[in-house]
């Protein structure tokens, strides 16, 4: 009937055409993904265009300066003063340290080590030491 030969070649074949199919799925989910990320893409390209042009409606110069207008009017608001902005000048040089500080600004918390009375180990109720 059939020859080793013969049931060979018909496995040879069966295989090739299964690793052709597979390969061929596999194309169709690669390109299935690419057109989803290429929708992806293309809905937020249109986000980012209605942005854009929400943007440029609300930074319009007459729709602020009608704003401005009717806010000043409205609840008395004025321009900022030069004044009201503090310079570099006025800064603190550097930051305050904790101990530069006397324990008698902090009311007496500085001197405070969280011991109990007496100088006995700290009391703790919960995560608070006390």
């Amino acid at each position: 009937m059939f020859r080793t030969s013969d049931i060979v070649l018909i496995a040879v074949m069966v295989s090739a055409a299964a690793l052709t199919y597979k390969a061929k799925r596999e194309a169709e989910e690669q390109l299935a993904s690419v057109q989803k990320i290429e929708a992806q893409i293309r809905y937020q390209e249109d986000t980012i265009d209605l942005l854009k042009a929400d943007w440029s409606l609300l930074t319009q110069p007459s729709r602020l300066q009608k704003l401005a207008e009717i806010y000043k009017s409205q609840l008395a608001l004025e321009p900022v003063n030069a004044r009201q902005i503090v310079g570099l000048d006025d800064l603190p040089a550097k930051p305050l340290n904790i101990e530069d500080l006397s324990s008698q600004r902090l009311g007496g918390m500085a001197d405070n080590s969280g011991k109990g009375p007496a100088d006995k180990d700290p009391v703790v109720t919960g995560a608070i030491v006390q």
